[in-house]
């Protein structure tokens, strides 16, 4: 079996810089962060507006 034999002039690996992402693919890995944040924003107003009036029926439908 034959020991192997380094080639000072083999070349060298390249290299692939990553492309900047656009803007539109850095906000889609926040879309599910955003969408969770927003329902949980609504659903605290909703909870606000229900116990400041007592009821959750509007004063225009009684």
């Amino acid at each position: 079996m034959e020991p192997e034999v380094l080639h000072d002039d083999a070349p060298a690996p390249v290299v692939h810089h990553h492309k900047p992402k656009h803007i539109a693919e850095k906000l889609e890995s926040y879309v599910g962060i955003i969408m969770v944040v927003v329902a949980a924003v609504l659903f605290i107003l909703v909870l606000y507006a229900i116990t400041q009036t007592g009821t959750g029926t509007p004063s225009w439908m009684k």
